[in-house]
């Protein structure tokens, strides 16, 4: 019996390895050109530094199958993003679908085990059709171990989704569990079951976009960013990467330390940047921009939850998490879909370490029936538990208003803050003048006489005079300073500094908390 030769050892490898490339083969190709999308192997290379990536599971198929092709529907390997080890898996839409066989999941499930050894993060390139019909239980197995290891990676390494095409059925519970889900416009979907199946089921009739578009579902509140195209995308995960840590046990990157040690011209903006008018709106961000570095604040999750914004940015080179209110949409009020952006948020940045900064101007909970009715009691306790749980870093800047539940759950140092400074344009009471106001008129037979009139005018005056200001805060030490607002960014540097080394000592031994449901 005749062995082969090294050279057909190698010829042989050689012809597995091109069929590996483009498993279904030119059709596949064609396939792909017609819609004008890259390949798997594409993607993961337009993501990870070039020349980095090593392709891990390339020859795996399903044993026993004349059917099956190699990759089994992903691609999985590692690389480099900003030079920081990274796992990649990509969905290889032309084998399967991308839908999720035995091989596929064994693949998947070894590049996690890989994350927690190494703790490095892990992002997913998905466009996949989900469960794989004819591997019957097999695929749904696989999916639930996947679940399970997501869990186990989760507030360990970050982990992170990319969707680029339709993301359907057992498909989403994967990125969903990430921390981090972005999608390109008119080309990333998610979505549990299509419109055909809804319109069979309930009877209702609804279109691909507004069922599970990218806009849509960022406006749901399960998916972070929405882009507009792949390299878009690509750019948010490594910008995204460059403010966290390989892990939890890890420090993020420090950049440009030392920068502007002094008063700029755009820190003295600060001073005349809010308006006198209470009622006035003006945009959070010019504030943001100014009192960080290098007028660099980077949005997570930007299109949920529009009076909250959640945000990474840089104090001295190194990152924090911030969490602000926005004026521009419905004057900064707290509702459920921001407290549920600022609580998982504030829980994401305490499992990597990242200090974070509150910057207030909130007239507190959102009122309405629908809030009520969407649990703003229960959302706003998650707010609470978040804040108190965390033990990084707190410090809190209050802007203009702080009323109510709001000046609590913006990080007040009841609810752990270590340091809080308010501007002299700031107020901070139970209520704002105009509710207080109304409370009062109350009181009144007819409020609509001028003599009543004159007595509300007379009483918000008083009222914004001597009750909504900061400096009885200052002066029962519930804030520890009144500064002018040119200050602020060098103040969170002088914060930041002397909190870095501080530990909580008072925690109560007990298994876990529990979240308010």
């Amino acid at each position: 019996m005749s062995t082969k030769t090294t050279a057909e050892l190698l010829g042989e490898l050689h012809e597995k390895l091109e069929l590996a490339k483009e498993p279904a083969g030119e059709k596949a190709v064609a396939k792909r050109a017609k819609k004008g999308i890259p390949s798997a192997r594409e993607r993961i290379h337009a993501l990870v530094d070039p020349g980095t990536f090593l392709e891990i599971g390339a020859l795996c198929k399903t044993p026993g199958d004349p059917n099956a092709l190699y990759g089994d529907g992903v691609v999985t390997g590692h690389g480099r993003i900003n030079g920081r080890p990274v796992a990649v898996f990509s969905h290889d839409q032309t084998v399967f679908q991308g839908s999720v066989g035995e091989m596929f999941g064994r693949k998947v499930a070894k590049l996690m085990e890989w994350c927690a050894m190494t703790g490095c993060p892990i992002v997913g390139i998905n466009d996949s059709a989900g469960a794989r019909i004819q591997d019957a239980v097999t695929s749904l197995a696989w999916y639930a171990e996947l679940a399970r290891r997501h869990e186990m990676l989760r507030g360990l390494v970050p982990e992170i989704s990319v969707i680029l095409g339709k993301c359907a059925g057992g498909a989403v519970y994967s990125p969903i569990q990430t921390d981090l889900v972005v999608a390109v416009r008119d080309q990333g979907y998610m979505f549990i079951t299509g419109p055909d199946v809804i319109k069979d089921v309930t009877g209702e009739e609804v279109s691909l976009d507004e069922l599970g578009g990218a806009d849509n579902q960022a406006r749901y509140g399960n998916i972070h960013q929405v882009v507009e195209s792949e390299a878009a995308a690509f750019q948010y995960v490594r910008d995204y990467l460059s403010f966290l840590p390989s892990s939890c046990f890890d420090h993020p990157p420090i950049v440009n330390p030392g920068l502007e040690p002094e008063i700029t011209p755009s820190d003295l903006e600060l001073d005349s940047i809010v308006p006198d008018a209470d009622n006035t709106a003006y945009d959070m961000h010019e504030i943001l921009l100014r009192i960080f570095d290098d007028g660099d604040v980077f949005d997570v999750a930007a299109q949920r939850g529009l009076a909250m914004i959640t945000a990474f940015a840089r104090v001295n080179g190194r990152p924090v998490g911030v969490i602000a209110n926005q004026p521009m949409h419905m004057s900064g009020a707290v509702d459920t879909e921001a407290s549920d952006k600022a609580a998982g948020f504030i829980r994401f940045c305490d499992s990597y370490n990242l200090p974070l900064v509150f910057v207030v101007d909130t007239p507190g909970a959102m009122p309405g029936v629908q809030e009520e009715k969407n649990g703003i009691i229960k959302r706003g306790g998650r707010f609470f538990n978040a804040l108190v749980e965390a033990d990084v870093p707190k410090v809190t800047i209050i802007i203009r208003k702080a009323y109510g539940g709001g000046y609590a759950v913006m990080g007040c140092k009841q609810l752990g803050a270590d340091l809080n400074f308010a501007w002299p344009t700031a107020r901070i009471a139970v209520i704002g003048a105009d509710g207080a106001a109304q409370l009062l008129m109350k009181r009144f037979p007819d409020p609509t006489t001028p003599e009543a009139q004159q007595v509300k005018r007379d009483f918000i005056e008083g009222y914004n005079l001597n009750l909504a200001i900061p400096w009885t805060a200052a002066e029962r030490g519930y804030i520890d300073g009144v500064i002018q607002p040119h200050e602020t960014r060098l103040l969170l540097r002088k914060s930041m500094h002397l909190l870095r080394d501080r530990q909580q000592w008072w925690r109560v031994g007990r298994k876990h908390g529990l979240t308010p449901i």
